[in-house]
């Protein structure tokens, strides 16, 4: 008995030394709690441990926990501190997954359906095992929301059930996105209770890929105030880092049917009209659709097209009253009516007294009278050549001349009709005999040379030409004028008295000199230095070897003759200056020429240092000439 009793007691205490050895060890594991990534890229979870007591041997395990069940879980890979790694084969994660030597767990590429929750898992020997979850977020941006209408026919003002206004759908988007609908800008309440007015209608679809794609379709009974209302939706979605973002979808507008209430009718031309427009009116009404109208004038019955009437080419007699009613059955109680009053503004032809054509003499007096009619006050003015002549419409021309003749226009307009304008013209002949203009000067190179005169002249009937010397002619008209031209020989006769020309009607003659000269040739450009270069006239100036020369004796010939004569007066004034002191100086006896030697001392071939200057007769006569003195001996 005692036995038995000393064997339990050391196997209660071998198994009391265990447990205090096993609650003594602890293992500690961290992980990152959420990690987030797009679809398709990679993501990699983190696993670290510390084991105390250390062992060996640690091993490391990764499992998933199911969405549906989660106290379910799934190992899906493991790895041990001796190298052993292995990656389950029963997992839709085959083929994606890997364990690195520091027991982080490699997904690549992310879908979808991996957002779950891993869990590693080490086992630590005796010291135990701990755990840690990490919940994987995959996100991916939704397409743009498409915004459709409804296929059937438009929405009535005043129904009792709420009708469809349009769908909005996105495609593959996760996590699930979120629809908003918007009006005129402003969100509306998200309301699924199909009992309100104004309602959603959601759905979801969870493709294969594990993307979502969301619908909702908006229900409401429209007033009459959403006829131009805009429709939009728009999507908000998730994305890492805790971002909300948006897309929307395009504008929609709604069919909406609504009864009339009040008509409008207007004239489409913003200008006043006048004979010969094309006039619109149109005739609309507040309501959707637009009635059934009927046009009349003056009570008689007009035929539009819808609600736009058209008149093409309009006449005074179109001006009036038009009336436009119209009829809707869904408010029969509305007055639905317009009215326009068209006035077609007019000018009548303009009356000329006298009608032209009109012929006066040369220095008579021209009366001439222009009166119209308009539909509103009226301007009548005379022009000839765009010049204004007269504003009242009489016109008077004292003692008219050539320049008188031509045509004179009379034009009408009404100011307050823009474009609203008549006009007639009527021409004026003035006659009498020819004169000439004021001849021009001809000129040839060289007596001999063919010259062209034009001689011009005014005249009706048109004058007759005669020239004198005759040569070649030709005649032309230049508006009111008659030019004839000549072309002759410019002989000495010619050159002399001129050409004449003459010229006669059956109201008299005229005639005029043209004189023919030799046009002076422009002087030829000049070789001579310029005007500061000094020149030696060879006729008056000395030889290089006398002591002054003509240094500065004359200017350049550029000035012509007058230039000449200043240079030939300057070089005497200095031969004269220098002729009196050559005799100062000899009659001091500073020369050594003024000293008396004889032929003896000569002949003898003594020979003297000094400077003899042998002065001959012909230089002397000269001197005394310029010095009016007799020529002293040698």
């Amino acid at each position: 008995m005692d036995g038995i009793r000393f064997g339990r007691a050391s196997l209660l205490c071998t198994l009391l030394l265990w447990a205090l050895q096993v609650v003594s060890g602890t293992v500690i594991v961290k992980v990152t709690s959420v990690m987030e990534v797009l679809k398709g890229e990679s993501a990699s979870l983190p696993c670290t441990f510390t084991v105390t007591p250390p062992f060996a041997n640690t091993v490391v395990e990764w499992s998933i926990i199911s969405q549906d069940d989660q106290e379910s879980r799934k190992r899906v890979a493991f790895r041990s501190q001796a190298g052993d790694s292995e990656v389950d084969e029963e997992t839709h994660l085959l083929g994606r997954l890997s364990v690195a030597e520091d027991f982080s767990l490699t997904l690549s590429p992310v879908h979808p359906s991996d957002q779950l929750s891993f869990v590693c898992q080490v086992n630590g020997g005796p010291a135990g095992t701990g755990e840690a979850t990490t919940a994987l977020k995959v996100f991916f941006a939704p397409e743009k929301p498409e915004l459709t209408r409804p296929s059937s026919q438009a929405i009535s003002v005043g129904e009792t059930t709420s009708s469809e206004i349009g769908t909005c759908e996105t495609k593959n988007g996760h996590p699930q996105p979120r629809i908003i609908w918007f009006k005129d800008d402003q969100p509306l309440p998200e309301i699924k209770d199909r009992k309100e007015v104004t309602y959603m209608v959601p759905s979801v679809v969870k493709e294969a890929s594990g993307l979502f794609t969301i619908k909702s379709t908006l229900y409401m009974q429209p007033s009459k105030a959403d006829k131009d209302a805009l429709f939009t939706c728009t999507v908000e979605y998730s994305m890492p880092g805790d971002q909300i973002k948006k897309k929307t979808s395009n504008t929609i507008t709604i069919n909406l049917n609504y009864p009339s209430e009040t008509a409008t009718f207007s004239l489409i031309n913003t200008e006043a009209v006048k004979e010969g427009d094309a006039v619109s009116m149109i005739c609309e009404t507040d309501g959707n659709p637009q009635p059934e109208f009927e046009f009349t004038k003056d009570g008689n019955s007009i035929v539009g097209q819808g609600g736009l009437l058209s008149l093409k080419s309009v006449k005074r007699s179109d001006a009036g009253v038009y009336l436009c009613q119209a009829t809707d059955f869904d408010n029969m109680d509305a007055d639905l009516q317009g009215e326009i009053t068209l006035t077609v503004g007019y000018i009548d032809p303009m009356s000329v007294t006298p009608a032209g054509p009109l012929s006066a003499k040369l220095g008579d007096t021209v009366e001439i009278q222009c009166k119209t009619k308009a539909s509103a006050a009226q301007t009548v003015q005379w022009k000839k050549d765009s010049k204004v002549l007269s504003q009242n419409g009489a016109l008077s021309l004292q003692q008219v001349t050539y320049e008188n003749a031509g045509q004179y226009m009379c034009v009408g307009a009404v100011p307050s009709v823009p474009g609203l304008t008549a006009q007639a013209s009527v021409n004026l002949t003035v006659t009498g005999k020819p004169m000439i203009e004021a001849p021009v000067h001809g000129t040839v190179s060289q007596e001999g040379a063919m010259v062209t005169l034009k001689c011009s002249a005014r005249g009706h009937p048109a004058p007759q030409f005669t020239w004198k010397p005759s040569g070649k002619e030709s005649v032309s008209v230049d508006g009111n004028k008659v030019v004839s031209s000549v072309t002759l020989a410019a002989s000495a006769e010619v050159m002399k008295n001129g050409v004449t020309c003459e010229v006669s009607n059956e109201h008299g003659a005229d005639s005029k000199n043209f004189g023919v000269s030799i046009q002076q040739a422009p002087p030829p450009p000049s070789s001579t230095p310029p005007s500061s270069s000094i020149t030696r006239p060879p006729s008056t100036c000395l030889p290089p070897s006398s002591l002054l020369g003509c240094g500065g004796a004359a200017e350049s010939q550029q000035g012509g003759s007058s230039g000449v004569v200043v240079a030939v007066v300057v070089c005497v004034l200095l031969l004269l200056l220098l002729v009196a002191l050559l005799y100062f100086l000899n009659k001091k006896g500073k020369l050594p020429c003024g000293k008396k030697k004889s032929h003896k001392d000569v002949a003898s071939g003594e020979v003297n240092n000094d400077i003899v200057v042998e002065m001959k007769t012909e230089k002397a006569n000269e001197e005394a000439g310029l010095l009016n003195k007799r020529p002293p001996t040698q």
